[in-house]
């Protein structure tokens, strides 16, 4: 079967899929169901909806469920099966039996679903049939700029977990975020660029393209965020600036180092304690063009979570005028304290849009959310830093 689906053209992973499955398994029916970008809805790759339609809603529904918990589902003789790559939340795989699914069967079809979730990554490369099937509308030309600049939505390393959301996400104006993962090494950056519109999305797509031109040459944080400066500052001339934090994770050791260039805020949850790090704030990107950056440190310590969020959050406001701010952020993130990343980032969404409900947005916002999960066997004592550039 996982064969079957790797064989396929891109546009027909799903009909392969049935093909093979109906063919090895007692199951009457079919379904692969996608995530759409704001995490609302899971629509149907096999029967299409019609232009408008919802789609099965992700809370309260058991294939809603499976998604969320990356637990499979059992409603009666139907199937519900996560379905993700690499620790990216893709959708669900739903199978009618005419007789419930043993243990065993199961376990046989969480290997295909994996599968599956890798071929629909790959397809997403060379087909749009996938893109057009998540969408619950239509995206503006700015959100569709900034969604291609996306590497992703999650990622599950070696002793971490990582993930982002963007809201509104049919409308995204500046708000991003990028990484690069290793085996137990990250690099990350959270931008907010000035503006509305398509000028927001380009002014965010040259600043993430010179940091991906700057880190894939082998430059520190420091010198990204000092190239980005000047790359920026050179089209711009100032009149724009990008607020930034870069960061580098060691999933070994647990040491961050950050550079602030007007950051969103940096939130610590540690043993269910939130605090907000404070972090030096230096000039944005593209201010002034010939910016000196300096790195900032901070060591984590097993089970931390590091929650980035945009001025979009904390800034934001109720229809009675009071302002979300960061004891609200702090609430909520204790909520999740007890959720896996993607799913705390997406509750951290839901809790901003039930706050800032029936408000027109007039700033978009973004959520990402970085856990240490390391193997006690593979820790290393960390390594020396210098104590003036430390944060206690």
């Amino acid at each position: 079967m996982r064969q079957a689906v790797h064989a396929a053209a891109p546009y027909a992973v799903a009909e392969a899929l049935r093909e093979a499955v109906t063919l090895h398994f007692a199951v009457e029916r079919v379904e692969v169901l996608l995530a759409d970008p704001a995490l609302v809805t899971l629509r149907p790759v096999l029967d299409e909806l019609a232009p408008g339609a919802r789609g099965v809603p992700i809370d309260g529904t058991p294939a809603g469920r499976a998604f969320a918990a990356q637990v499979p589902q059992l409603e009666g003789n139907l199937l519900h099966l996560p379905v993700s790559a690499c620790g990216e939340r893709v959708g669900v795989l739903s199978l009618s039996f005419a007789t419930p699914p043993g243990t065993e069967v199961v376990e046989d079809l969480r290997d295909v679903a994996v599968a599956l979730g890798h071929a629909l990554r790959d397809a997403d490369r060379i087909t749009d049939r996938y893109h057009r099937v998540r969408r619950a509308a239509r995206l503006t030309l700015a959100a569709e700029m900034q969604w291609a600049l996306l590497p992703g939505c999650g990622h599950q390393g070696d002793g971490y977990r990582l993930a982002g959301q963007l809201e509104p996400a049919y409308a995204v104006y500046g708000d991003n975020f990028d990484w690069s993962c290793g085996p137990r090494r990250l690099i990350l950056s959270v931008t907010d660029g000035m503006g509305a519109g398509v000028e927001a999305a380009m002014l965010t797509t040259l600043a993430i393209t010179a940091l991906r031109n700057a880190r894939r040459s082998g430059a520190g944080l420091e010198e990204q965020a000092g190239l980005a400066d000047e790359a920026i500052y050179g089209q711009y001339g100032g009149r724009l600036h990008v607020s930034t934090l870069l960061l580098r994770f060691d999933a070994t050791t647990g040491e961050v180092a950050m550079v602030d260039a007007g950051s969103p805020k940096l939130m610590l949850m540690r043993a269910g304690q939130v605090r907000h790090v404070e972090l030096d704030q230096q000039l944005p990107l593209g201010m002034f063009g010939n910016t000196a950056y300096t790195e900032q440190h901070l060591r984590l310590e097993p089970g931390d979570r590091l929650i980035i969020a945009s001025d979009g959050v904390h800034s934001s406001r109720s229809q009675g005028g009071v302002e979300f701010g960061v004891a609200s952020l702090e609430a909520l993130i204790k909520s999740t304290r007890m959720q896996p990343a993607d799913e705390a980032v997406r509750t951290m969404i839901r809790g901003l849009l039930d706050f800032r409900q029936g408000m027109e947005v007039l700033d978009d916002a973004v959520v990402v959310c970085l856990d240490w999960t390391p193997d006690p066997d593979s820790r290393q004592e960390p390594s020396q830093t210098r104590p003036d550039r430390d944060l206690p």
